[in-house]
């Protein structure tokens, strides 16, 4: 019998930037009557296990995924993988070599912060990250946030990526990473299906054509930051090129009474949207 229902096709959690568990993810997209929900944590597929035990149990379907950080021509873009062969040895081998490029970075950042008269020392960084459940692995600029709102340096999360940390911001770093060509070739060989996350993030619908042109099998859609102008923009050009149109609220958590980026289910498309992402079947990777 076919499925039923809605899935959102983007969240984070404690394996990577997120502040919930995997298993919480799960629970939150069943308590919020969805179908499926996707665990996409940055470079690391560490949360799938714990989440598909979960899903098992709730009766919520999990999707394997996972969101690789890229950047072309100064731009950071994500794209994101879904159904890869994610326990794989040498899959695995690929993404421990983001973590590397993600430590980088955070020191550049750390850095800049120090020379703008900021202190924020990485320990503090670590001890934000494991007071949320996080033990080791792919920490991001959210923590750094959290250590600024947490030393009064700003007011809100969104305050520390407005003047700090986004792209635009004051301590921004982008050292050089892998291309999103490469990303696409990574979760092609991993037998997984490729999507283009939040393009309108990235101000450049050139770039994003590139990218599908290189082989890029999806475009998300549906985000909590893209308006409904993006949203009708997007959707032409997943109609004109023949991609899956996906849709994730991008989850991180909520902190200071503020859900980063959006809720769980407040994004989602169809559920039959899976069997497009998945049509060799597999069923947990």
């Amino acid at each position: 019998m076919a499925m039923s229902g809605r899935a959102d096709l983007h969240t984070h959690t404690t394996a990577s930037d997120g502040l919930h568990r995997p298993a919480d993810n799960v629970a939150r997209a069943k308590a919020n009557g969805l179908a499926a929900v996707a665990i996409t944590d940055h470079d690391t597929v560490d949360g799938i296990a714990e989440a598909l035990e979960a899903g098992e149990r709730l009766g919520v379907t999990v999707v394997p995924g996972v969101e690789i950080s890229t950047v072309a021509e100064g731009i950071d873009v994500h794209v994101l993988g879904y159904y890869m062969d994610w326990n794989d040895a040498g899959w695995r081998t690929k993404l421990s070599r983001l973590l590397t490029f993600r430590e980088q970075r955070n020191e550049l950042i750390i850095g800049k912060l120090a020379e703008l008269g900021l202190s924020v020392a990485w320990d503090e960084v670590e001890a934000e990250a494991k007071a949320h459940g996080k033990d080791g692995g792919s920490m991001g600029r959210p923590h750094i946030a959290a250590v600024l709102v947490k030393k009064g340096y700003v007011g809100t999360m969104q305050e520390a990526f407005d003047r700090y940390l986004g792209q635009d911001g004051a301590a921004y770093a982008n050292p050089p990473r892998l291309h999103p060509f490469e990303a696409l070739a990574w979760i092609r060989e991993a037998g997984g299906t490729s999507v283009i996350a939040h393009p309108g993030l990235y101000h450049n619908d050139a770039l994003v054509e590139a990218i599908i042109a290189q082989g890029a099998q999806g475009i998300e859609v549906f985000h909590p930051d893209h308006d409904a102008a993006a949203e009708t923009r997007y959707l032409a050009m997943a109609k004109r090129h023949g991609l899956i149109a996906t849709g994730g609220s991008d989850f991180h958590g909520e902190r200071q009474g503020v859900v980063f980026h959006g809720e769980i289910g407040s994004r989602t498309v169809d559920v039959s949207v899976l069997e497009r992402l998945n049509p060799a079947g597999r069923r947990n990777g």
